[in-house]
């Protein structure tokens, strides 16, 4: 039997995603479900999906190459897919009554590539203040409310850039100035994302990699003249994706369009996780989008859609997404976007 150039190309590429998937989860010695190493990172904020529709596909996003100026916020090569000015914006209703607001720009600058701004602001809200009082008589504490509140936040703004380096592989990245507040105490950080998109020349078939939130240790706090030593430093949630996606009913004059997606993430405070979704569009205006997350604590189905209409030389789309969360009940997020 003999194959043609792309068929070779594909089964290549192919072995080579199932190879680096499986290799997330390999271990030696200790079973991996043994120790998830969750528990060691700050800046959560971070790992947060904000874009209502990756959050609706799964949070498979790393090779959904149609990009816009929410791919800041996921795999930044695909801002390649900006052709001239894109602005979006969204608000996500986090669980525990957590507000996360954010908005970014990208504007392409002719054969030099894509710039992007973006900023991010996480509001926690008030919050009863309490304090470990000793119990008269015994030895231990117990917990006191004391009347006083006090508010928590994050925030984040960043530059982004990216470029096609040939018609098959872009590559993007964020350099982004973090702060996390709680009360009266407060620390700084930068983070550094870096993606790829690569397609095989199979169809619309791609693969992509991201590398996400490196940065420097940190600390809340400074030296502790009670126990005499420094804070624990504060690491950065890591986060490296391999990802694939492939577009079906792409034929021209086709009305629709589907995209499924698959995402593998390793993250250094977590389990691995696999991240599927499916996205179809209708005659470019009707969006369906569905998801499953897979070996996340709570987090598993979701699902959602949008509109997008053109009008004149603006293109806007309004997107929704559910995020069941199981025992935490569900998060619902909005996102708008408009490109000239």
């Amino acid at each position: 039997m003999q194959y043609n150039k792309k068929t070779i190309i594909l089964i290549n590429a192919t072995i080579f995603f199932l190879i680096a998937i499986s290799g997330l989860y390999a271990q030696s010695g200790i079973d991996p479900y043994k120790i998830e190493r969750v528990g060691l990172t700050g800046w959560q904020f971070l790992k947060i999906q904000n874009d209502a529709r990756f959050a609706a596909m799964g949070g498979a996003f790393t090779a959904v190459s149609r990009g816009d100026a929410g791919s800041i916020f996921s795999n930044p090569a695909a801002l390649t897919g900006v052709t001239n000015l894109d602005c979006f914006i969204s608000n996500v209703n986090w669980i525990a009554d957590i507000g996360y607001r954010n908005a970014s720009i990208a504007k392409r600058i002719g054969q030099v590539g894509v710039f992007g701004f973006s900023i991010a602001v996480v509001d926690m809200g008030e919050m009863a203040e309490t304090i470990n009082s000793p119990v008269s008589g015994e030895n231990r504490t117990e917990a006191v409310v004391t009347g006083n509140t006090f508010s928590a936040s994050d925030f984040a703004v960043g530059l982004s850039y990216a470029k096609k380096i040939t018609d098959r592989l872009s590559i993007g990245g964020n350099v982004r100035w973090i702060q996390e507040k709680i009360a009266d105490v407060s620390m700084q950080n930068v983070s550094v994302d870096f993606g790829t998109i690569f397609y095989t020349g199979f169809k619309s078939l791609r693969f992509a990699m991201l590398a996400r939130n490196f940065g420097p240790d940190a600390h809340l706090v400074g030296w502790s003249e009670e126990y005499q030593s420094e804070a624990v430093d504060v690491r950065m949630p890591l986060d490296f994706r391999l990802g694939l996606a492939m577009d079906f009913f792409d034929t021209e004059g086709s009305n629709q369009l589907l995209t499924i997606s698959l995402d593998g993430s390793h993250p250094n405070d977590g389990p691995e996780k696999i991240n599927l979704g499916g996205e179809y569009i209708f005659a470019d205006i009707l969006i369906l989008r569905a998801g499953y997350r897979f070996n996340y604590d709570e987090e598993n189905f979701s699902f959602g859609g949008g509109l997008q209409h053109k009008i004149g030389q603006v293109s806007a789309k309004i997107n929704y997404a559910f995020v069941n969360f199981s025992r935490l009940k569900q998060v619902q997020m909005f996102s708008l976007g408009f490109s000239f």
